[in-house]
């Protein structure tokens, strides 16, 4: 009797362990936690807040105040438009601050399909979010360089618009150094994402394929300069349709319930 008994733990036991590791280190993913769940919906959340603010600031204010062949208009558009640039540096310092909350989550969500690939995503797009701080520091050059501040009394207006200039040539450069990270780190969270099936597989190529687009785009712009001319903002339409279709799935439909986890043979 005990016998039979301590057969039908054991046999349990196997069952139970079996269900944990396949091949000695692969990991099935039965079930999603509520952790995940709420995570995931923190991730679709921010895609769309980060989205919006991102066009808004980088995209409509900028190119409303900046005139790149000017630089005196340019000057006058700035110091006649204050606080609508503070605000678009303020906007851009709040969602660099998100990234790290979207980091979290991302790692949260996609831990169990393999550890250490989601911790180098989040490390990838951690640089992302430091490169992005530094530029918003030539941002804030740029109001120093206009305040009229006695100690630039020494420099004409023609040397200290010409500085202005080149402090907003820096964002753009700091943004493209800024973008190969992203890239990297999205490529690899996409990945994760394809090989969880938490969302539709076809999403999750669009999200590998994208991510690898900005990212060799980037890295071209800066190997051959004149590309930036060639790629322009098609760049970033598949990432942007991505982001945008990420956020909508996973705050309507959450983590699909069948995700059956097709984890990776090196786990962490």
């Amino acid at each position: 009797m005990k016998a039979a008994v301590y057969s039908r733990i054991e046999i349990q036991d196997v069952l139970q362990i079996g269900s944990l590791k396949i091949g000695g280190n692969e990991m099935t993913i039965n079930t999603i936690d509520k952790s995940q769940s709420n995570a995931a919906r923190v991730v679709g959340l921010i895609y769309l807040l980060d989205f919006v603010t991102a066009i808004y600031a980088e995209f409509i204010v900028r190119p409303r105040l900046i005139v790149w062949n000017n630089a005196a208009e340019t000057a006058r558009n700035i110091v006649a438009h204050e606080q609508l640039f503070r605000l678009s540096i303020a906007i851009h310092l709040v969602g660099f601050a998100s990234v790290v909350a979207l980091l979290t989550a991302l790692y949260v969500v996609l831990k169990p399909v393999n550890q250490n690939l989601a911790l180098l995503a989040a490390f990838w797009r951690m640089i992302e979010a430091s490169v992005c701080v530094v530029m918003m520091l030539n941002s804030l050059n740029v109001l120093q360089l206009l305040s009229g501040n006695a100690s630039l009394r020494a420099f004409d207006a023609d040397r200290l618009q010409a500085l202005m200039m080149l402090s907003l040539g820096a964002h753009g450069v700091t943004f493209n150094v800024g973008i190969i990270f992203f890239g990297l780190g999205s490529t690899v969270f996409s990945y994760l994402w394809f090989k969880s099936r938490y969302i539709p597989r076809a999403l999750a190529v669009l999200g590998v394929f994208s991510s690898l687009l900005v990212t060799i785009c980037s890295l071209a712009i800066i190997i051959y300069p004149r590309f930036a001319d060639i790629a322009g903002l098609g760049q970033f339409v598949p990432i942007s349709i991505f982001e945008l279709t990420m956020g909508f799935w996973l705050l309507i439909k959450g983590l699909r319930p069948s995700g059956i986890a097709e984890p990776d043979k090196v786990s962490g």
